[in-house]
């Protein structure tokens, strides 16, 4: 069965990426977020059935936000209690300050960016 998964999820990976979003899509794990105001881009969230609908690629997602969080927790753009297993993020004044978000990777930008977005939409 493990095999199975792994030989899944490699053709999953290698697939063509609109078939990618539509099979999430179909399959309830990705639904419709909005357009990114900047670029135009078709936004997407990630659902609670990615969890049983491909284990790895949750997986790798949650290891990559949790690296990127904790890169914008480390240089004072959020404040959270990182003891928490479930630590409420808040924004600080550099996460509104335009020349120190211009100073991060474009990866940090995006995750601040969607940081933000989430927490605006509460």
């Amino acid at each position: 069965m493990a095999q199975k998964l792994e030989s899944n999820f490699w053709n999953f990976l290698m697939s063509d990426e609109n078939d990618i979003i539509q099979d999430l899509i179909l399959q309830g794990a990705l639904e419709f977020a909005g357009i990114d105001i900047d670029t135009g881009d078709v936004l997407y969230n990630f659902t609670d059935k990615l969890k049983d609908i491909h284990p790895q690629l949750h997986s790798e997602h949650s290891k990559y936000f949790a690296a990127e969080t904790m890169a914008l927790w480390e240089n004072g753009f959020i404040s959270m209690d990182i003891t928490d297993t479930n630590p409420i993020v808040t924004l600080t004044p550099k996460a509104f300050n335009v020349d120190e978000v211009a100073k991060l990777n474009k990866d940090h930008q995006y995750t601040l960016k969607e940081i933000i977005r989430i927490i605006m939409k509460r």
